[in-house]
């Protein structure tokens, strides 16, 4: 069942939301060779605390990290370690937050330093297309609208969606529903009210589509050992289309 969310909910994720699009601003200026995913951990943590959230995946079904630290072949839920990032490598933070008792959750792909063609092409699709997902976000159309966005977009430029993870609806919880593949045919599923909100987050490999979990229970990473990247924004359903709720106000 798909929750509407009021006026003044989507007011009180809009504020989670900021933090999460704070949190990224402030790790972007971290990221660089050297630094360890669990130095970025204890950073976000930190200003997630101070702007008066908490860190919602922290033991979350166990995990132990305030964010997801995922590098290179790594799609999702990166386990935080000392292991330190190198130049060519590239990074996906994944954040989510709960403030005044609402989630925030987004995640972006940053290079390390100077990096191949190949990833910066692999970042700039995957951002690419959660914009062309976003803008299918509107009242009237099907849930497989955006899903079609995302997969006939990234499939054209030569990469692979992965089918294992998909996006969802946020609120109260996390993890909401519905479920929001990246893959599928168009107008099919749900018909979108204004109310929705979602998180959208295409998650596209420069190899091969299959995963594999390793022992730690939550890495997920390409079989091929492919780059992967991944972007994800929170986004509320308006009479005048989606809005992000994961970025800064303009001031």
């Amino acid at each position: 069942m798909i929750v509407l969310k009021s006026d003044k909910e989507i007011e009180l994720m809009r504020e989670a939301g900021r933090i999460v699009a704070y949190v990224w601003q402030e790790l972007e200026k971290k990221v660089a060779p050297g630094i360890s995913g669990k130095e970025l951990d204890r950073y976000a943590e930190r200003i997630i605390l101070e702007k008066g959230a908490i860190p919602v995946f922290k033991g979350h079904r166990g995990f132990p990290g305030a964010i997801c630290v995922s590098a290179n072949e790594v799609i999702v839920h990166g386990i935080p370690t000392k292991k330190k990032l190198e130049e060519g490598d590239i990074v996906s933070l994944d954040v989510g937050v709960k403030y005044k008792g609402y989630c925030g959750d987004g995640a972006i792909t940053l290079p390390v330093g100077r990096v191949s063609p190949e990833a910066k092409r692999l970042i700039e699709v995957t951002r690419d297309s959660l914009f062309k997902a976003i803008k299918q976000a509107k009242v009237g159309n099907h849930l497989s609208d955006i899903s079609w966005a995302v997969q006939s977009f990234v499939e054209k430029q030569g990469f692979s969606i992965i089918r294992k993870f998909v996006g969802h609806g946020i609120g109260k919880e996390i993890h909401e529903d519905p479920r929001i593949p990246n893959f599928g045919k168009p107008h099919q599923g749900a018909v979108l009210e204004k109310g929705m909100v979602f998180c959208i987050e295409p998650m596209v490999s420069a190899g091969g589509y299959e995963v594999e979990i390793s022992s730690d229970g939550w890495t997920a990473t390409t079989r091929d050992k492919s780059l992967s990247a991944h972007f994800e924004h929170m986004v509320a359903i308006t009479g005048r289309g989606a809005e992000i709720l994961t970025e800064l106000s303009s001031e």
